[in-house]
């Protein structure tokens, strides 16, 4: 009886998360989806083209992190700012959000300007096993300059739409997502192919498909928002000034900020080296990652969805100073995160081998691949668990702690193991990916004993 009442909560407990959680899973789910189907549009052109693909969407990864990471950090001040029901504060985290995000946009394009045949090539030191890789890197290089011109519309959509979903208005974003998806399958269709009177250009029509989505999705989103005045008051007089008062800025930046975007840089860097690391074992392991990878996201946005609810709800309990509501909320959280993946690892564990038929390429890929999601399906109740966990410690701003959690363990532990593995032992590449993936039950532990210290029992807007 204890176990259920401190884990187990009511329908209309679960009620708050999940109205904000499951807009944010139908937006993600179709987006996921239509990256599945975009890989197996471009996989229908080569595996070598698709492999340049994903090459390029691991660098972007690191990108779209930093400014998730960034407007996250913000996103904890908001959070509570709409708890507290204070429209000023709103306004200046949105200001600090546009600010940074920029910031941020300026120093990535120019890396990727200037650097992007020397990161491309990273991936491509392993034995080829009968792929051409000079033509993986003009794919890698085509796709990546024409993604260039979508960072600015993404890096605005984020800090819009994040700024709806911290106010509990999580339903216009996921409808300017699921429009930009169904722009995205519109002209990948087109312009990969080469349908009617449109040139048939391969990888750079999947780049400038996925370009003009991206540009609609932030036009709706920036429209809707500036429309609803009256259900969004801090949008009356958000661009009258630029101020954010120095104290704050001060707060926002060592609290949220600057460990946030440095936490989801490095998490995600050590994801795109580890993929590097993988790579080692032959270029056909970049394609078989690609296709798990994609396939992971499509699951994975259960319990991405869930978390960023449970970040959304403890931040508010927190920002109306009811910290008893927010200790007790979390156990119960995280259970229903960890019990939603078990389900969702299931699926996914059935749809291993059927996925990957769908590509055209090698048998070696399509068993590779199967394989490697095998493993993500076996370990997803682990990642459901660890998510909610770090919203949860996160949205009390305890944002060196989260920052230790993350990105720390992913450099100490899981970078080290991986590349340990590859260079000093005769482990196949599967016995590698489960070690890399499984040894995050090490992170569960650690979680549990931050949860149990209650040091992220924080109000940082009173």
């Amino acid at each position: 009886m204890h176990f259920r009442s401190k884990y187990i909560g009511s329908w209309s407990f679960y009620k708050k998360t999940l109205m904000i959680a499951i807009p944010v899973m139908i937006q993600n789910l179709i987006t996921n989806f239509v990256a599945l189907l975009d890989n197996i549009m471009v996989g229908q052109v080569g595996t070598e083209q698709m492999s340049g693909v994903a090459i390029v969407n691991q660098l972007l990864f690191v990108f779209n992190l930093a400014i998730f990471g960034a407007v996250s950090g913000v996103g904890i001040f908001t959070a509570q700012y709409f708890g507290k029901g204070d429209n000023e504060g709103v306004r200046y985290t949105f200001r600090f959000k546009i600010g940074v995000v920029l910031l941020i946009l300026l120093v990535a394009s120019g890396v990727l300007f200037a650097f992007d045949e020397t990161l491309i090539s990273y991936y491509l030191k392993g034995s080829a096993k009968g792929l051409d890789v000079s033509l993986i890197a003009k794919s890698a290089k085509d796709y990546l300059a024409v993604m260039m011109f979508g960072l600015i519309p993404f890096a605005l959509e984020q800090a819009y739409s994040g700024t709806l979903r911290e106010g509990k208005v999580a339903f216009p974003p996921m409808v300017a997502g699921v429009v930009a998806v169904l722009v995205n399958i519109f002209f990948n269709w087109l312009l990969i192919f080469g349908v009617g009177p449109f040139p048939e250009m391969g990888v750079v029509g999947a780049a400038v498909a996925t370009v003009i989505s991206r540009y609609v999705q932030v036009f709706i989103v920036v429209i809707w928002t500036h429309t609803h005045k009256k259900q969004l008051p801090f949008v009356k007089g958000l661009y009258r000034s630029a101020k954010v008062p120095l104290t704050l800025v001060k707060r926002i930046s060592i609290k949220g900020v600057l460990p946030l975007t440095a936490n989801e840089m490095l998490w995600g860097a050590g994801v795109a080296i580890l993929g590097q690391c993988y790579s080692l074992c032959g270029a056909d392991v970049v394609a078989s990652h690609n296709i798990a990878s994609t396939v992971n996201n499509l699951f994975n946005v259960m319990y991405v969805a869930f978390g960023a609810g449970v970040g959304v709800v403890i931040g508010q309990l927190l920002g109306a100073n009811d910290l008893k509501g927010a200790k007790e909320a979390a156990p119960k959280l995280i259970v229903f995160s960890t019990l939603l993946t078990v389900v969702v690892g299931l699926v996914m564990a059935c749809f291993s081998g059927l996925i990957p038929e769908i590509y055209n390429t090698s048998e070696e890929v399509k068993s590779l691949s199967t394989t490697f999601i095998l493993i993500i399906a076996i370990c997803m109740p682990l990642h459901g668990m660890l998510h909610a966990t770090y919203f949860t410690i996160r949205s009390g701003g305890k944002t060196l702690i989260t920052f230790l959690f993350d990105a720390g363990f992913s450099w100490l532990v899981v970078v080290p193991l991986g590349y340990s593995l590859v260079y000093l032992t005769d482990l196949s590449v599967v016995a590698i990916y489960f070690c890399c993936n499984a040894v995050e039950i090490l992170k569960c532990f650690i979680g549990y004993v931050f949860l149990k210290k209650d040091m992220w029992l924080s109000n940082i807007v009173s």
